[in-house]
């Protein structure tokens, strides 16, 4: 499918494509393709949050938290590298979407709810041209199964989910969980920590889960401070480079 065979999709997708175009097209050695690769797509990640602006910032920081459950599972520093590329982007197909989809926060009725699950097919189908791209268009395409199959868009279970979907499907729904009526951050994070326990097994990969809440959990009780998640987490920072 061509993006632009695709209907309503809002034109930024197409200077999008412009600008991935320009960095598949770098021939870099292996020693600085990684670099140039990383800061680019983080350009195109601060494009996507202008035309998303009420989910600016989500992209980096799913990729923070996606890359300290890497650390954790000791991914390669390949598999690391197309795991933030894959945050970076992985709500791109939101921007194929019809325009109220991108615009209006407002309850889904069931249709729409129907339509906004195409969007990890849709940021693939943007995504799949470009070969520096493709492990992070896998990726992207499942963060939304579950593993008990009943997620989408193809319904896959288990371990035939790609191990850096599970990830990001983890770190996504983290940073994306809303807790009403809480804004100490140490607690929001503490009781999302809590509610992906629970989903653990149905939604995420509760070996993936586990791992995560034994390496983030201490940092989130509430007596640990502000201070010390933030400090913590800015030591991530130079992977999103």
């Amino acid at each position: 499918m061509q993006i632009e065979a695709l209907a309503q999709i809002e034109p930024g997708a197409l200077r999008i494509q412009a600008l991935l175009q320009k960095v598949d097209r770098l021939r870099l050695p292996d020693s600085s393709r990684r670099d140039v690769e990383s800061i680019l797509v983080r350009q195109i990640s601060e494009e996507i949050d202008r035309m998303l602006p009420w989910q600016a910032g989500h992209g980096k920081r799913t990729a923070i938290v996606a890359l300290r459950i890497g650390q954790a599972v000791q991914l390669d520093p390949d598999a690391m590298h197309h795991l933030k590329l894959a945050c970076l982007l992985h709500d791109i197909g939101i921007l194929m979407l019809p325009t109220h989809l991108r615009t209006d926060r407002s309850p889904l009725d069931s249709d729409s709810y129907v339509t906004l699950q195409n969007h990890p097919r849709l940021g693939a189908t943007l995504l799949e041209p470009f070969p520096f791209l493709r492990e992070a268009t896998t990726l992207i395409a499942h963060h939304h199964e579950r593993w008990d199959g009943s997620g989408y868009p193809y319904g896959i279970r288990g371990e035939f989910i790609p191990l850096g979907a599970r990830i990001l499907a983890i770190a996504d729904a983290f940073d994306a969980m809303q807790i009403p009526r809480i804004s100490d951050y140490a607690i929001r994070n503490t009781i999302a920590l809590r509610i992906l326990h629970v989903a653990a097994g149905t939604q995420f990969d509760p070996t993936l889960v586990q791992t995560f809440v034994k390496a983030m959990g201490p940092l989130f009780h509430a007596e640990s401070g502000v201070e010390r998640i933030s400090t913590d987490t800015e030591r991530l920072h130079f992977l999103c480079r």
